[in-house]
């Protein structure tokens, strides 16, 4: 060590530096080992079965996000504000605040009510028979029978097809002067009607035709042309849709029933109509909520066959069209706001007593 001084002091700053070193490790370490302890506990919150959850909410709200914003904007904005508008006396601009004024003279006004009669002599005149039309169609096309795939298309064809066209065309067809339903009827002998120019009854025409006096009237023949093509539009797609229904119902029921001697109408009656109870339930659901607010081909009806919208004299006048004749006619938007409302209730009020009815009527496999 004398002899090389040098050395020793080296050797004394690398252990002076080690012990640092140390030192400074151990502090390090023992830092880590606070960080460790803190950040851990945050760490649990993003894993396990609770993040994993966490997780899949906010995905699946992430999803729903483009939707939601959609109906918020075109939706139940405008729901609200034409609730505000219904408060006011509101004709192009905003007028004075009236509360609920526009629903009285609503209630209190007879084409309100003659409106909601028609509304409901259309409900009347087309659900029910549109529905036995399409289970009947759609048990024979469920048989085995040639063509069928063919047939089921050409039955739904006709929902498919633009309203717009499709309305044009029937209104040409039931034209009283040149239309072909008047040419076939006077070439076997049969009068010829107005078709969407007779506001008379039907019941009323064809008691005339056959001599018959018959006091009560029914829906008017043009409200009656409506119908023919309303059924012919919606009779495809509610035959496809029982379609489906009836192959749901699996096909070990009907075995065993012929084991015990059931013929088909019993087949029919006491298995088809009870499993096809829900189809049947959804149709009419769906049937009588777009009924009661009917307004396009009855608007396009009128239209082509140069009738005024909702004539003659009112007979086809259902609640959207009066509702569109005070928003867009007068124009009272108010007053066409309130009778949306209304409209709205009595839609809810229908829609709620099925279900209710539904419930107890409807059996599942």
């Amino acid at each position: 060590m004398g002899q090389f001084p040098q050395l020793g002091i080296l050797a004394w700053e690398l252990g002076k530096a080690g012990s640092h070193r140390s030192q400074k490790g151990t502090l390090m370490a023992g830092l880590s080992d606070t960080l460790r302890g803190d950040i851990q506990p945050r760490m649990e919150l993003f894993s396990g079965r609770r993040a994993r959850r966490a997780r899949e909410t906010l995905q699946g709200y992430l999803f729903i996000l483009p939707a939601t914003i959609i109906l918020l904007l075109f939706h139940f904005l405008p729901v609200f504000y034409a609730f505000y508008i219904s408060l006011h006396k509101w004709f192009i601009v905003k007028g004075d605040y009236v509360g609920l004024a526009n629903y009285t003279r609503a209630l209190t006004t007879d084409r309100f009510w003659n409106s909601l009669k028609v509304t409901l002599w259309y409900v009347v005149g087309t659900v029910p028979i549109q529905l036995l039309l399409a289970l009947v169609i759609a048990y024979l096309l469920f048989q085995k029978i040639r063509g069928k795939e063919g047939l089921r298309m050409v039955y739904f064809l006709p929902y498919v097809t633009s309203t717009v066209a499709s309305g044009a065309v029937f209104a040409k067809m039931f034209n009283p002067t040149f239309g072909p339903i008047n040419k076939a009827l006077d070439a076997i002998g049969l009068p010829v009607l107005r078709w969407m120019k007779e506001p008379r009854g039907i019941f009323t025409v064809m008691g005339e035709m056959w001599g018959i006096n018959v006091p009560f009237g029914g829906p008017s023949v043009a409200l009656v042309t409506v119908m023919f093509f309303v059924i012919w539009f919606w009779v495809g797609y509610d035959a496809t849709i029982f379609l489906a229904g009836l192959g749901a119902i699996p096909y070990e029921l009907y075995e065993a029933a012929k084991i015990d001697g059931a013929g088909r109408w019993q087949l029919f009656r006491y298995i088809t109509i009870p499993l096809l109870s829900p189809t049947t339930f959804f149709l009419s659901l769906i049937a009588i909520i777009g009924s009661f607010k009917a307004f396009n081909h009855v608007f396009i009806m009128a239209a082509a066959s140069a009738t005024e919208i909702g004539g003659p004299l009112r007979t086809t006048t259902t609640a959207s069209i009066l509702i569109y004749n005070n928003a867009f006619g007068t124009p009272t938007f108010g007053y066409a706001s309130a009778m949306s409302f209304l409209l709205f209730v009595l839609i809810l009020i229908v829609s709620m007593l099925q279900n209710y009815i539904g419930s107890k009527q409807v059996h599942y496999v």
